[in-house]
């Protein structure tokens, strides 16, 4: 199957019962690479090992008797330890719930899920704890047979009771975006010991058999709702290749390679967690951080300032070889970062306002002076890929996705003109400045012996929110600019905790915040962008987006049939998030910056997902 044939489903089969299936997969030992016929159930001529995948559009890249992913080294030693740090603190061992500040990792390195991605697609996933997928072509249902050696690292079996029972957890006390999918679910059948199915209704989302797919399986045997809902620093019992074996809270989390883990032969694992010990160590600020890297202490740093990147890896460690810079490619949409405006204060609830505080971002400056003129402005929320609509007039399917609420779309962002405002590069470009006042003076906003009020005589004054000290240049070079048009911006610097509270409760008035997209957008975005989320703590609207027009646009983009239908959509979500003029866009390297030391690989073959700093499943040491 060629490459660029982005993926997806699946089976076809019929409106066999899934008791029927699953009673055949029983009756017949239905391995990753068969179906048994005489339970009458339709299946495609080609359906034999179908069931070891499935993809959101288009078919899987990798056949049913594939050895291993291109993008890992299928030779790499196991043994070594990396060790690798990060800004903040942490309080907790769970990441599925709201609550805390957790430890990330413990998501598919302790907890798996029944399937796991292939990473050089744009969204395909493999069995994982699942030997077996079903997907009717209509994705009404969908039934995972879980693998038989499947255990957890207590020894206990996986069941599908466990997975019904992770499911009814996150339903419950998961992340918004989880309880918004989960609730779809219409009816779960346990078929056998070893089957569940879920019924999805009319099978309108499509993304939905993917996401339960990515289902965490938790141990039903070792956890109860209430040791799941509050935040705990308890080492927890799970299937994955990792056990957590030391916490040290706020400061250090260490993972140690299961020796006896269940699912190191499978494909979709070989080549993958050949490290035998990863150490996480926390710290307060980005100084301390690069200087533990300099040290020798940390073995991975991922680098986020270009001055730092071309300047400052002199260091003895550096200049011995002993540490390696590495600029490192990938293909997904560049992420949309930068200044978000939380819309549910008066101040910012005027795109007007919010346009003016765009103009008076000077990129070009702030470039140059602090930059070295590395960085490239992010347009839009898929910078950089198919999803993108930054200069490409809005097609008639686009139209149609937008409907009446075309005319929250500006003009140029709708004919494909639309470019992020560039200045003079001399951090007080007059036209912009000017622009933006008229802007602010549409919305009541007038100037006053050099400072900007309304008409009931009120200055224009807020905070920028951050906890990130190394960010505070930026932010000061932007406050200057603001200065010009008489608006005071405060920075004030918290730390981690604070920072994650503040933001989960919508406390603040700007933030920098950061979402990651992939080369397949789905129902994440309505966490990110939905309306239905505006109020939701915990949810990740940081804007707090409320355009209708948005929902219209995600509807399209999670019920989208092929690969056209979904860059159709994401491109008309994108002009409506444009419009919107809900942060001031940042910038992106053209690379990602990763300085290791020289006994740590990658694969010579890279994913389209590049170097994923928070899952570095595939690297190995060299001792």
């Amino acid at each position: 199957m060629p490459r660029g044939n982005f993926l997806s489903v699946i089976r076809s089969f019929g409106p066999a019962s899934c008791g029927a299936i699953a009673a055949v997969r029983k009756a017949c030992a239905v391995s990753v690479a068969s179906v048994c016929l005489m339970a009458g159930v339709a299946v495609a001529e080609d359906a034999d090992g179908q069931t070891h995948a499935m993809a959101m559009h288009g078919s899987p890249i990798y056949a049913p008797d594939f050895a291993h992913f291109d993008y890992v080294n299928p030779d790499a030693p196991t043994g070594g330890e990396i060790r690798f740090g990060l800004r903040g603190t942490f309080d907790s061992v769970n990441p599925l719930i709201v609550r805390g500040s957790p430890v990330w990792w413990v998501r598919g390195w302790v907890w798996e899920s029944l399937a796991t991605r292939g990473r050089d697609e744009a969204f395909s996933l493999y069995g994982l704890l699942a030997e077996t997928i079903i997907v009717p072509e209509d994705r009404t249902y969908v039934t995972f047979g879980i693998n038989p050696a499947a255990r957890f690292s207590d020894g206990e079996p996986v069941t599908a009771d466990d997975v019904i029972f992770s499911m009814e957890l996150l339903r419950e006390h998961g992340r918004p975006s989880q309880r918004r999918a989960y609730g779809q679910i219409t009816e779960v059948v346990r078929e056998d010991e070893l089957t569940v199915t879920f019924r999805l209704g009319d099978g309108s989302n499509r993304e939905l058999p993917l996401l339960l797919g990515l289902l965490p399986v938790l141990p039903e045997h070792a956890m109860t709702v209430e040791q799941f809902t509050e935040t705990s620093l308890e080492i927890p019992v799970g299937s994955g290749p990792y056990a957590l074996s030391r916490v040290d809270p706020g400061r250090l989390a260490v993972f140690e390679r299961r020796d006896d883990y269940w699912g190191s032969d499978l494909p979709v694992n070989v080549g993958q967690y050949n490290v035998e010990s990863w150490s996480i160590e926390y710290f307060r600020d980005a100084t301390a951080l690069f200087e533990a890297f300099t040290t020798g202490r940390l073995h991975l740093y991922a680098e986020s300032d270009p001055n730092n990147w071309l300047n400052n890896y002199n260091f003895p460690a550096a200049e011995a070889g002993e540490i390696v810079q590495s600029a490192l490619t990938d293909e997904r949409p560049k992420a949309p970062s930068g200044y978000v405006f939380n819309t549910r204060r008066a101040l910012f609830s005027d795109v007007r306002v919010r346009q003016a505080l765009n103009l008076l971002f000077d990129f070009e400056w702030i470039n140059e002076t602090i930059f070295a003129g590395q960085y490239a402005r992010t347009e839009g929320f898929f910078h950089g890929s198919e999803l993108s609509s930054v200069g490409r007039p809005a097609s008639d399917a686009e139209l149609a996705i937008l409907g009446d609420h075309a005319s929250a779309v500006l003009p140029e962002v709708l004919d494909g003109s639309w470019s992020t405002i560039q200045s003079d590069g001399s951090g007080r470009d007059r036209g912009n400045i000017r622009t933006a006042l008229g802007l602010l003076r549409e919305a009541g906003w007038s100037l006053d012996g050099g400072t900007l009020r309304n008409t009931d005589g009120e200055p224009f004054t807020f905070e920028l929110l951050t906890s990130s000290a190394s960010a505070e240049r930026v932010a000061l070079a932007y406050a200057q600019t603001l200065e010009l048009a008489g608006i005071d911006m405060t920075v004030r610097v918290i730390d981690g905790a604070q920072f994650e509270e503040r933001r989960r409760v919508f406390d603040f008035d700007v933030i920098p915040y950061t979402w990651f997209q992939s080369l397949s957008p789905g129902n994440e975005q309505y966490n990110r962008f939905g309306p239905s989320t505006a109020d939701q703590e915990g949810s990740f609207n940081m804007a707090g987006i409320t355009e209708p027009g948005v929902t219209a646009a995600i509807d399209a983009i999670v019920s989208a049939v092929d690969r056209e239908d979904l860059v159709t959509a994401a491109r008309a979500l994108d002009r409506l998030l444009i419009s919107g003029s809900y942060m001031v866009p940042h910038y992106h390297a053209p690379t990602q910056w990763i300085a290791h030391a020289s006994a740590v690989n990658f694969p010579e073959t890279g994913s389209v997902w590049g170097y994923q700093f928070y899952t570095p499943n595939t690297l190995w040491i060299d001792e």
